[in-house]
């Protein structure tokens, strides 16, 4: 995904926690008061290969693929996507921004689930 993106991945962890975890980060790293899926973190210097890790709340990830009716792996790789989407200069703030990163992510896993 990163090399169809333009970009070199060098590593990338991913970490699992739940959603008390992951609120806490948020508030902590973020200043944001609520659950979410994912908190990714950049760690590269710009114009480097990519260096990161994201943090994935399973009790998230379980109680969206309910709300959206999806398999809990089919959600988990959508939110990994949506973290490396972000990693590769994708944004969420506006709602056209939310269109293309979905469209993105939408992209990627018939990709991902084809193979």
């Amino acid at each position: 995904m990163f090399k169809k993106e333009g970009f070199v991945l060098k590593q990338l962890n991913v970490i699992f926690c739940t959603d008390r975890a992951l609120l806490e980060m948020n508030r902590r790293y973020l200043k944001h008061d609520y659950f979410t899926d994912i908190i990714t973190f950049s760690l590269s210097e710009k114009n480097k290969p990519i260096e990161a890790e994201l943090y994935i709340s399973v009790d998230r990830i379980k109680e969206n693929a309910r709300i959206n009716i999806q398999t809990f792996n089919q959600e988990l790789h959508r939110v990994i996507f949506h973290g490396c989407l972000h990693l590769s200069g994708y944004n969420d703030k506006s709602s056209q921004q939310i269109k293309i990163i979905r469209e993105r992510e939408s992209h990627y896993l018939r990709l991902y689930f084809l193979k």
